[in-house]
């Protein structure tokens, strides 16, 4: 890994020249390589190879490169493959004149465009890609340019209108996804993981316990693979001779590094864990985090500027919480649109659930002082709801405890009682 990692960002690398550069075995060599994709440190394309490729950040997701912009609008390339890998700043629409083309195309740009191939030499010699709409193709020499250029040619069968819209539709996933922090934003793959072997003693786990002053560590095989968890509870009463094979807890509770922090924050709440080992798809330790450093991301992530609107966001964008109630109860206040409508022209099942839910974690918020996630929802629907209603949401605390909540939720619109709902929510406890 080192060794890839220290090549410079283009260079073609192949199982073959690595295994005999690093006196390894091929098998070796191909694991490195696969490893290097799956961090993103490598990237392997049909008809190029596998190239290094400088490891894209999470924390820009308005830059596409090319080559996410050929599969999002399905596209062919037609030249300059080798040059997928780099990232474009901004797009150009190719729908004028040659000469006023020219003031809006520079490096790191794509064009836009239709069959023009006057437009594609000009935009390649500024040191921009193109993409041809409409399914059409370009010249041989187009083609070439293209090659030496390191600059791609795509075409694309949708009209640039279409074109236009699915990237910008791609682009604003992206925003939506910088919202959701990953366990792979937060994770440190080059620090040290405490662990055990197979074959080690209850002595040397207590030796590693005394040292580090940890009390969980996860069991690796001869492969790095994990298959265990030791823990005080699993030593206790063990002679020191005593094998950790026949003592520890085995098919341990284990993350992928793409997974959202609140479900991790979630899996070690709800098992009592305070270290969560971090693998890839063959179980091989990655990494491990903290309940603590979990604990600490969620709040960083709350106090970011959210990006980007989900359905939820669109779904609550006209509710807003109004004065309490003679009983001091929290209201949630707004109109039924037209989009919230379900297949009978009432509003759908699915709307009124989130409205309910997002007033309840209003409550949860604003009472409870800490993160949580919703554990189960009971809904009953008393009657349907009408387009253009004023309706009111009311959710009522019934207990709180250090680990849960648990509340009950009533919608009104003017008629009186449409829908309600028990809640339990789990909190995330900071210990």
């Amino acid at each position: 890994m080192q060794y890839i990692e220290q090549l410079k960002i283009g260079t073609k690398l192949s199982v073959r020249t690595m295994a005999d550069e690093l006196d390894v075995s091929e098998g070796t060599a191909y694991k490195a390589i696969k490893e290097a994709e799956a961090l993103g440190l490598v990237s392997t394309k049909e008809r190029i190879g596998t190239v290094r490729i400088e490891r894209k950040k999470r924390g820009s997701p308005d830059r596409l490169t090319f080559g996410e912009v050929a599969g999002i609008v399905q596209g062919e390339v037609y030249g300059g493959a080798a040059g997928l890998n780099k990232t474009l700043h901004k797009f150009v629409i190719g729908a004028m004149e040659l000469d006023a083309m020219i003031r809006y195309i520079d490096t790191g740009s794509l064009l836009i465009v239709g069959n023009r191939e006057r437009a594609h030499r000009c935009a390649l010699e500024q040191g921009a890609g193109v993409l041809i709409t409409g399914g059409f193709g370009t010249s041989d020499e187009m083609k070439r340019l293209a090659d030496q250029r390191g600059l791609p040619i795509i075409s694309s069968k949708h009209d640039t209108f279409t074109v236009a819209s699915m990237i910008n539709r791609a682009m604003f996933d992206r925003l939506i996804r910088q919202k959701i922090m990953l366990v792979e934003d937060i994770v440190t793959y080059s620090r040290p993981v405490e662990t055990m072997r197979l074959g080690e003693t209850a002595a040397a786990f207590r030796l590693l316990w005394k040292r580090t002053g940890r009390s969980r560590f996860p069991v690796l095989d001869e492969r790095g693979r994990v298959v265990g968890m030791m823990t005080p509870k699993d030593a206790e009463g063990s002679s020191d001779s005593q094998l950790v094979d026949k003592l520890m807890s085995r098919s341990p509770i284990t993350a992928a590094p793409n997974i959202p922090i609140a479900s991790a924050a979630h899996t070690m709440a709800a098992e009592g864990i305070d270290l969560l080992p971090i693998v890839d798809k063959n179980r091989k330790l990655l990494a491990a985090i903290t309940r603590g450093e979990v604990l600490e991301a969620m709040r960083y992530a709350g106090k970011q500027q959210e990006s980007g609107e989900t359905f939820d966001d669109l779904i609550s964008a006209g509710f807003e919480k109004r004065a309490a109630g003679t009983g001091g109860e929290w209201i949630y206040k707004g109109r039924i649109t037209p989009q919230m409508s379900g297949t009978l022209g009432t509003i759908s099942e699915g709307v009124l659930v989130t409205l309910m839910t997002q007033a309840a974690r209003g409550l949860i918020r604003e009472l409870g002082k800490r993160d949580h996630v919703v554990e189960s929802m009971t809904t009953y629907f008393v009657r349907p709801v009408q387009l253009e209603s004023e309706v009111a949401i009311v959710p009522k605390l019934l207990e709180m405890s250090r680990k849960s909540a648990k509340l009950e939720i009533e919608l009104e619109d003017p008629s009186g009682l449409a829908a309600k709902a028990m809640l339990t929510a789990q909190l995330i406890d900071p210990f």
